[in-house]
């Protein structure tokens, strides 16, 4: 989905410390997957460039098509922007840390969901569960992006750090950040706002992925 380019107030002030303090942020204009990448869409990379399946592969309750792929580790879901790339003659990556907070607050300005002020009703499965549920199924937010802040923290491009912070730092393990919310949380869902970080080789069962797509410059 196009996610238009400009300037925002990226932040909150009644978030963790860690989303503070506002600030404006401004993102060139990108195209977002509507949704976090799925198992089947993994499997087409897993076979393209024969890698290695990522844990819980072969688990029954994370092997349904349309469901996020999870256990990836940052480092492959680079891999698999890679080589979508290379497919498509596109130019795919993972989002910045910034492109994602603006693709999930959908224009809304200080909204404490993707979706506004509240979570709609029946977006998100209620008891117990043993994997995600599938994705594409709620209610897109005013970008028309599906299941933003809920169901898998996602991987950005940035290394975590505070706000203003610079310098690259250490290049192996330093870490990432993620956003979203999680399937095995408490509370499934995330402010747009909410910042959440591991190492980059780290693979986790509630950590999946979203792409974006750029021009590619002319030459």
């Amino acid at each position: 989905m196009p996610i238009p380019g400009g300037a925002f107030r990226m932040g909150s002030e009644d978030g963790r410390p860690d989303e503070q303090p506002v600030h404006v942020a401004e993102i060139a204009a990108v195209s977002m997957g509507t949704t976090p990448v799925t198992v089947e869409q993994y499997s087409h990379f897993l076979a393209g460039w024969r890698m290695e399946p990522p844990p819980w592969w072969t688990d029954p309750d994370f092997g349904v098509p349309d469901q996020p792929v999870v256990g990836v580790s940052w480092f492959e879901a680079a891999l698999f922007a890679d080589w979508l790339s290379q497919e498509t003659g596109g130019r795919w990556r993972l989002p910045s840390e910034a492109e994602w907070e603006r693709a999930a607050r959908g224009g809304i300005e200080g909204g404490r969901t993707v979706w506004g002020d509240a979570v709609p009703a029946g977006e998100i499965p209620e008891g117990p569960l043993n994997a995600p549920w599938p994705v594409g199924r709620g209610t897109p937010n005013p970008y028309g992006l599906l299941d933003m802040g809920t169901i898998v923290h996602e991987w950005c491009s940035d290394r975590y750090r505070p706000y203003g912070a610079t310098g690259d730092g250490q290049l192996a393990e330093e870490r990432r950040v993620s956003r979203g919310g999680s399937w095995r949380h408490k509370q499934r869902w995330s402010s747009p706002s909410a910042r959440s970080s591991l190492p980059p080789s780290s693979r986790y069962s509630d950590y999946g992925f979203r792409v974006v797509s750029v021009p590619v410059p002319r030459t």
